[in-house]
């Protein structure tokens, strides 16, 4: 009878956490543009905000933090490298983005400055741990 020992390195918790919240909020924003796109009346009135009441850039820009989102939630669970740089990246296209919007939807803006600050955390505090395999 033979016991065996964990030799690979795990993952920390931080960084999983980090992958999923990115990998979850690509996928909400995903749906925000879709209702951006469709010019939902459930969206708030950004009429006084950077695109006017373009909503179809506004759309874009969801879909571009998107599509960061995922990609970094992606590299950061198969232990790329290329996941923190696009985390990072992500984490300052939201902080930017909820600046913008936050006088027109502060619970959101808040939320999304909060989301994007623990991410950045969990990036800086695993930024040692590195994936072998």
């Amino acid at each position: 009878m033979t016991t065996s020992t964990m030799t690979a390195l795990r993952r920390p918790g931080w960084l999983t956490f980090a992958a999923i919240v990115m990998i979850s909020v690509g996928i909400l924003r995903i749906i925000a543009a879709i209702s951006y796109f469709g010019d939902s009346a459930k969206v708030n009135d950004l009429s006084g905000g950077v695109f006017g009441d373009q909503l179809f850039w506004w759309g874009i820009f969801d879909l571009i933090i998107a599509a960061i989102a995922l990609w970094a939630g992606y590299a950061l669970l198969s232990g790329d490298m290329l996941g923190r740089v696009l985390g990072y990246i992500w984490a300052g296209v939201v902080l930017i983005q909820s600046f913008l919007i936050l006088r027109f939807a502060p619970w959101f803006g808040i939320a999304a400055i909060a989301l994007a600050t623990l991410v950045m955390y969990a990036l800086s505090a695993t930024s040692e741990w590195r994936d072998e395999t």
